[in-house]
């Protein structure tokens, strides 16, 4: 019996293991960075620094942006799992940025940010 409710438990949770995975829809992303434009573009630094090529890049590395001592000194480089860590909750995935944005609470709309930023290499 408690193999069955495990089993049952575990087939509940592939779909929601799944859908976290999906991959994104770039023009829905286009649509979801909107509140993103007010510090960042891809073409200069802004506010904050340009994400153009951002996807595959050590953060903190971009020339000429001053980035906080934690996010120039934090190891990460922006793969999709780190960036949709960082677009959840940036100031959880790297405690003493000084990134404002308080994170998208929404999976498919973070999947589809950063299949947006993926265009813009």
């Amino acid at each position: 019996m408690r193999q069955l409710v495990l089993g049952a438990i575990l087939a509940a949770m592939i779909p929601l293991s799944a859908q976290a995975q999906e991959a994104g829809d770039a023009a829905a992303g286009e649509k979801a960075f909107a509140p993103c434009k007010a510090c960042h573009n891809f073409q200069k630094n802004g506010v904050g620094p340009d994400l153009k090529g951002v996807v595959g890049r050590k953060a903190g590395t971009y020339e000429g942006y001053t980035y906080s001592a934690a996010l120039k000194n934090s190891g990460i480089t922006w793969d999709e799992a780190n960036l949709h860590e960082w677009l959840k909750n940036p100031k959880t995935k790297v405690p003493g940025t000084k990134m404002i944005f308080q994170g998208y609470t929404d999976d498919k709309k973070i999947n589809d940010v950063i299949a947006y930023l993926k265009t813009q290499s």
